[in-house]
């Protein structure tokens, strides 16, 4: 197996587990969880396909994950304080109690 291939099947396993946990999990952190490591697959694939690619040394692999861990930075952000919000009124993180979303 090539690395190149090692870590393509790295980040298809870290993204399926993320896709799992998102779409099998009912607590609103999980999901939140299960997305961070979706987006954490898709940063491998660019550092690898940067590493491996015919010009590593344009390090366009990097800028994009760059980019996408600041992308995923804001994402967590908004969604814990959505997760917080929630919580407050609910009392609970469980996303299926979610029915309406005006204040």
């Amino acid at each position: 197996m090539t690395p190149l291939a090692g870590c393509l099947l790295l980040a298809a396993l870290l993204f399926t587990i993320g896709l799992a946990g998102a779409l099998m999990r009912r607590n609103a952190i999980m999901v939140l969880i299960g997305i961070e490591l979706m987006l954490n697959a898709a940063n491998l694939n660019f550092i690898a396909f940067w590493r491996y690619g015919p010009h590593p040394e344009a390090l366009t692999g990097v800028l994009f994950a760059i980019f996408s861990i600041g992308v995923a930075a804001a994402e967590a952000a908004v969604g814990l304080a959505l997760i917080i919000s929630l919580y407050r009124h609910l009392k609970s993180a469980n996303i299926d109690e979610v029915t309406s979303m005006h204040g």
